[in-house]
Formats: C-alpha cells, sequence, structure tokens
C-alpha cells in the first residue's frame, strides 16, 4: 500500500511537468530571442570643450562649464556583402587575389620597361653606397683613424672610431641588400 500514494504523486509531478514544459522553453526562447537581437546604437551628446591649453578637446556625456554641444548627424552601418568574381574556366588552378578578374593587367612593354627603370635605380643606388662605403673604409683607416683636432680626449676618438665601425657594418649590409635585390630581378 505504501506504494500507490508514491505513484499517484509520480503521476502528478509528471503530469504537471508536461504542463509547464512547454511554457518555460517558450519562455527560454523569447528571452534568447531577444538577447541575440541586435542593439540599436547608442548615440551620446559629443561636446567641445576649451582645455588648459586652449586646445579643443571633444568629449562625450556632459561636457561640463565651457562646453558646447555639437550637433553631429547619426552613424549609419550597412554591412558589406563579399561579391567573389567567378574563376576562369581555363584558368587551369586556384584563382587568388592576383589574378581575378577585376585585377589590372599591365601589357608586357610596359612591364618591361617598369623592370628596367627599376634596375637602373638599384644600380644607381648600389654604386652610390659602394662610393659611400669606400670613403668610410678610408676613413676608418683599418681601425686606425687618423685623430682630428677636437679629439684631445682619447675617448671621444674612440666613440668616432665605433661610429666608423658602425657605418661601414651598415654600408656593407645595405650593399649586400640591393646586390641581392638586383640578382632577383627577371632578365
Amino acid at each position: 500500500m505504501n506504494a500507490f500514494p508514491l505513484a499517484a504523486f509520480r503521476a502528478q509531478s509528471l503530469h504537471q511537468l508536461r504542463v509547464r514544459f512547454p511554457i518555460v522553453v517558450c519562455a527560454v526562447a523569447l528571452t534568447l530571442a531577444a538577447w541575440s537581437q541586435h542593439a540599436p546604437a547608442q548615440s551620446s551628446d559629443v561636446y567641445v570643450c576649451t582645455g588648459p591649453n586652449g586646445v579643443p578637446e571633444y568629449r562625450n556625456g556632459n561636457g561640463g562649464k565651457g562646453c558646447k554641444r555639437l550637433n553631429l548627424p547619426e552613424v549609419v552601418t550597412v554591412p558589406g556583402g563579399r561579391t567573389t568574381a567567378p574563376a576562369k574556366a581555363g584558368s587551369g588552378g586556384s584563382a587568388g587575389a592576383a589574378s581575378s578578374g577585376s585585377f589590372p593587367r599591365v601589357d608586357g612593354a610596359t612591364q618591361k620597361s617598369r623592370d628596367s627603370e627599376r634596375r637602373a635605380v638599384l644600380e644607381q643606388e648600389l654604386q652610390s653606397e659602394e662610393a659611400k662605403l669606400s670613403t668610410l673604409r678610408a676613413e676608418y683607416n683599418n681601425g686606425q683613424p687618423e685623430r682630428q683636432g677636437n679629439e684631445r680626449n682619447y675617448q671621444k676618438y674612440l666613440d668616432r672610431t665605433a661610429a666608423l665601425r658602425d657605418d661601414i657594418t651598415r654600408s656593407e649590409a645595405n650593399a649586400a641588400s640591393l646586390r641581392r635585390e638586383l640578382s632577383n630581378l627577371k632578365d
């Protein structure tokens, strides 16, 4: 007999669960829907105030004493859509951003003239860098540059020697970089 009241209690709680479950599910769904909607953009007032140096400062909220409210238009945001150009049928491979149909093409003669101009500029820079390097090496004199009149203090002489050594290292790196760029150019 003790099992009967327990079974009645289970049946009653099961019935309450069946009745309340759809209500709870609807309440949760409505709450999630309300949270998932985008909140409207909040606009706050913008004030321009004169700072302590006379420089204008822009503030949001109550600007305070000596501030003027600016009348700005509402900010409108439009989500941008991505448009993809269809790949050409005869491309025979993956189409990257550089090979899309809207990317500007340059004819061969124009590209060759640009390449030759680039080569000329790089060769000119290499020549000037090598001239600079030879001047620095001559002044450095294998680590024993001649002392100048204002270098009575030996530390000034050592500082100038270290600066010359650093300049030579930098100039050698620049010349090597220019040679590498020239070797990477197409003929």
